[in-house]
């Protein structure tokens, strides 16, 4: 199982909203480092759900159920989309700033490249932010 953070802008998709669909497509991602990260998700993975603009938190765990297909509303037909459904929120909301803190997690991609939407997440960090949270690994 690999591990992915996913990171939305709460008005324009939150926890809330994923939490009432259940399970939906992520669409919309357009940047190329990002679509190839959705490309080698594999059904099962898990992820974390982020908050990002002004909360810059993490609020919930998501789990890849359908793979990368096409998605129709990149009209170059460039892009595609994974579907993610909602799992449980965290208990704690693990923010930007506490990540940011902790030695163990200067190498963690969403401090390096923190304008990636899709973000990969390694097995250490994955444990680690999951204790920070206070949800089960």
């Amino acid at each position: 199982m690999n591990y992915w953070l996913f990171k939305s802008e709460p008005g324009a998709w939150s926890w809330d909203d994923q939490v009432k669909k259940g399970v939906e497509h992520w669409d919309g991602v357009r940047n190329y480092q990002a679509a190839n990260n959705m490309k080698a998700m594999r059904t099962g993975d898990r992820g974390f759900f982020y908050h990002s603009v002004d909360e810059k938190r993490i609020v919930g765990v998501v789990e890849v159920v359908k793979e990368y297909y096409p998605d129709p509303s990149d009209k170059s037909g460039r892009f595609g989309m994974v579907d993610v459904k909602a799992l449980h929120p965290v208990k704690t909301p693990v923010t930007l700033a506490e990540i940011k803190a902790d030695p163990a997690l200067a190498d963690f991609a969403l401090v390096r490249q923190s304008r990636l939407s899709v973000v990969p997440v390694s097995p250490a960090q994955w444990t680690l932010i999951s204790k920070m949270a206070g949800v089960k690994p």
